[in-house]
């Protein structure tokens, strides 16, 4: 299974940088497929260099897989950051290795998501361009990857802004048979030790759209780091019963048994406790975080955690590799989540019933444009916003290391501070403050400097025992500068460095530069575009609380159906500033309740069906809800009873009386038989039956041709039809 490689200055999380392609100048043809396939795209020059700042263009596909699924459609996204903008783009995707010359080049196909923004290149069909040239900031289309067997895709982007273009080759997709891209063995020597922390970042002020007030929580974390061979899930496959479980129900039980019963092919197992609520500020709720261990074998770390209530909806990382090509251990991964779907429930709000979708479908992201009904709808596509983010840092290494490239200056440091922390012997008789922040480094060049940071040492409760030093120092060199030899790439300086991510206590900021001018001999930039610094905000001040074990659950609310239960705890002491949750909710589930046959209220009763003499009415009702689950069964729909107005009168004897009634022609009356000066219409036709099941009623009507005074009167029909049951 191939990668997806993309330059993201803009991305908060590090990404495997391509080599940068020769920069390609582009100019407008004077029209026409003249000079060979797809001309325009085509003709460039190899000459100049890439502007300034092409960091501020980004070609995304989203979900952000490491493979793509032969077949399986994907949203395509070419943006621009801030301020920055482009009037007119072109976007292809070619096979590995070609031109683009012929048709059989291009992989895959284009679909137009919005044709005010997006068309098919009329001299190019296979590539998509602008409808109309204007400012715009981003673009988006949906892209089918091409059948088994292609291998490599990359994508291609073009950036118009005036008259000149610039191109950029921002990701790849590839495709993954290991004939054509085999796995990377892992090389990196001992063990690495880190520790996962979950930050959930999904709330009612960033995800507003029915965010659900009540028993909103993130489940029970649950991974592992495993080897190559076992998959826990992945982006295209289908959940398995435990990935089920912890999707719709929360429940790691299930994932859990099936990790451990993987033996070998699992080194540590990951797990964190639930949150209720889903978020709260980290001053009075630390971020769940969880340790394991990595080595040569159990490379690779997975996990997910559902956000409830929800149908199947989860975050997570699958099959996240620690070890790096240079034979090292990855010191810091920092991620943003999106929620995707495991294709078991096709609910579409994170309230909706229980709908299991049958048969199951693949597990994929969550898109802006799934359903309006959907919480994350957006009519104009954009990108989901992250729910969660993940950062996995490194806290240990054990055993001989062997890696290709030494690591950095600072990748050393923190694993001198994890030892120096583990070696910690202060004595318990000294309580100190935090640390501050590290202070600038002493040097401004590439020559080695030394920073410093300061603690306080707040009581000394044994005068007779010492307490260890309130300053530490740490070797560092000038911004830019690492072990490396210098990259003769050309950078920016630094930018501003972010807020620290926490309001109190340590936290870690963030800052970047752009590449200027990258090598002249075509290689890697090895400068970095982004740097991670620890920060030292005022010591978080809480009140513990103490507080009594949950009680065991309650009985389930319902006698049957979805229902809910609840536990509760005791607080045992002062309530000021403990925000603690005392009881919890949860949703439970007991045999379908049987439900009654429901009939509508009895019709008036129909006009008698004769005019004189014995007759007889009817009153209907309908079946409003079929009887389901062992309920009652349902009653009768029809009644008649018999109606008597008058006694009919006789004319021209008794043997040839005939009766006057509603259910007579005229056609068929004889002439002698009809009131004097009476004329009649014939019968109109049968109305259409008012129900379609359960009784309904027709009528019919003749109306009087010529009137004799008094005697002559409209007649009407009705009768009983689709008397069967609904």
């Amino acid at each position: 299974a191939g990668s997806v490689n993309s330059e993201s200055a803009d991305s908060g999380s590090a990404a495997l940088l391509p080599p940068p392609s020769p920069p390609l100048l582009f100019t407008e043809p004077s029209g026409g497929r003249s000079d060979g396939f797809c001309g325009r795209i085509l003709r460039a020059q190899t000459q100049g260099t890439r502007r300034e700042g092409h960091h501020e263009f980004r070609l995304r596909v989203e979900g952000d897989p490491e493979t793509y699924q032969p077949g399986n459609t994907y949203r395509v996204v070419l943006q621009a950051a801030s301020p920055s903008y482009f009037r007119g783009f072109t976007l292809i995707a070619l096979k590995e290795g070609r031109e683009g010359t012929a048709d059989e080049d291009y992989a895959g196909r284009f679909q137009i998501i919005d044709d005010e923004d997006t068309q098919f290149m009329t001299n190019c069909p296979p590539a998509v361009t602008e409808s109309t040239p204007r400012r715009r900031t981003r673009i988006q289309v949906l892209w089918t990857a091409p059948p088994s067997g292609t291998g490599r895709v990359i994508l291609k982007a073009s950036i118009v802004q005036k008259r000149v273009i610039y191109f950029q080759d921002e990701g790849s997709l590839t495709r993954g048979e290991t004939t054509e891209v085999p796995a990377m063995e892992c090389c990196a020597c001992g063990t690495a030790k880190y520790r996962l922390t979950f930050y959930g970042n999904w709330s009612e002020e960033v995800h507003p759209k029915d965010y659900p007030r009540r028993a909103n929580h993130w489940s029970a974390l649950i991974g592992a780091s495993h080897s190559r061979t076992y998959v826990l899930w992945e982006y295209g496959g289908y959940a398995s019963e435990g990935v089920r479980q912890v999707a719709e129900l929360g429940s790691p039980i299930k994932m859990e048994e099936e990790i451990r019963q993987k033996g070998d092919e699992v080194l540590t197992v990951i797990k964190t406790k639930a949150q209720w609520p889903a978020w709260q500020p980290l001053n009075l709720r630390a971020a769940p975080s969880a340790e394991f261990s990595v080595d040569r074998t159990h490379h690779l770390m997975s996990f997910l955690t559902m956000l409830g209530p929800s149908p199947d909806w989860n975050v997570g990382l699958s099959g996240e590799d620690l070890c790096t090509k240079d034979c090292g251990w990855v010191q810091r991964l920092v991620t943003d989540l999106i929620p995707w779907d495991a294709g078991t429930d096709s609910g579409v709000t994170y309230e909706s019933p229980n709908k299991p979708t049958i048969p199951q479908e693949k597990i994929r992201p969550l898109t802006s444009l799934d359903h309006p009904q959907s919480p994350f709808y957006d009519p104009e596509g954009g990108a989901i916003l992250p729910v969660a983010r993940v950062v996995v840092e490194r806290i240990a290494r054990k055993g001989e290391q062997c890696n290709v490239v030494p690591d950095t200056i600072d990748d050393i440091v923190a694993d001198i501070g994890q030892e120096e922390k583990e070696k910690d012997d202060t004595p318990e008789t000294c309580i100190y403050s935090a640390w501050s922040p590290w202070s600038a480094c002493s040097s401004a060049t590439c020559d080695k400097g030394r920073r410093m940071r300061q603690r306080m040492l707040k009581a000394q409760l044994d005068l007779s025992v010492p307490c260890p030093h309130t300053q530490d120092f740490q070797p560092c060199m000038g911004p830019g500068c690492s072990m490396e030899a210098p990259s003769s790439c050309v950078v920016t300086e630094w930018g501003e460095w972010d807020p620290c991510s926490v309001t109190c206590g340590a936290g870690v900021r963030r800052r970047e530069r752009m590449v200027k001018m990258p090598p002249i001999d075509g290689s890697m930039c090895k400068s970095e575009v982004a740097e991670v610094d620890k920060c030292m905000m005022p010591e978080c001040h809480t009140i513990p609380c103490m507080l009594s074990p949950w009680s065991e659950w309650s009985e389930c609310s319902v006698t049957c159906g979805r229902g809910v239960r609840t536990r509760q705890r005791m607080l045992k002491s002062d309530p000021a500033g403990c925000t603690e949750e005392l009881e919890q909710t949860e949703k439970c589930m007991l045999p379908e309740c049987s439900v009654d046959c429901m009939v509508s209220d009895w019709s008036d009763w129909s006009e008698c069906n004769k005019s004189c003499g014995k007759g007889h009415t009817i009153r209907t009702r309908m079946i409003k809800l079929e009887p389901q689950f062992g309920g009652s069964a349902c009653p009768e729909t029809i009644q008649r009873k018999k109606c008597k107005i008058r006694k009919c009168r006789t004319k021209g004897g008794g043997e040839r009386e005939r009766l006057l009634t509603h259910e007579r022609g005229s056609e068929d009356t004889p002439p002698n038989t009809r009131p004097a000066g009476c004329r009649m219409q014939p019968w109109t036709s049968w109305t259409g039956c008012t129900k379609p099941c359960g009784g309904g009623m027709q009528e019919r009507f003749r109306t009087a041709k010529k009137r004799a005074k008094g005697s002559c009167k409209d007649r009407r029909e009705i009768r009983v039809c689709n008397n069967h049951s609904c």
